[in-house]
């Protein structure tokens, strides 16, 4: 059963799975691309920026400042990782799901 403060919505699932696919290239507009090619998900950049500072405030991520940029205008990215924390919410978010997909055996997908 997971705790109510490890609880995460799809969005922080989403973004947090993103973060450990782009590695040294999760910042804030590269995880806005992915979401959208990956997940068909459009949301704004503060949409994102807001999810990974509560994901970073709940101990699931951290963050760093990569080098600036001339492309940038000089500025920072500010670049994600996963913590402990975060692969283990993750693991157990997907531990009940699978749990609910295994108690409806009529929408259980098979493979070929």
């Amino acid at each position: 059963m997971i705790k109510e403060k490890e609880h995460i919505g799809e969005l922080e699932e989403l973004i947090l799975l993103l973060i450990v696919m782009l590695k040294e290239e999760a910042y804030g507009l590269s995880i806005r691309r992915a979401l959208k090619e990956h997940a068909s998900r459009t949301v704004t950049i503060g949409a994102v920026h807001g999810t990974v500072n509560r994901l970073e405030n709940k101990g699931f991520i951290e963050s760093r400042f990569g080098g600036a940029t001339e492309s940038r205008g000089g500025r920072h990215k500010r670049i994600f990782t996963i913590t402990g924390a975060g692969k283990s919410v993750l693991q157990k978010s997907k531990d009940v799901k699978v749990n609910l997909w295994q108690q409806i055996p009529e929408l259980a997908i098979t493979k070929l």
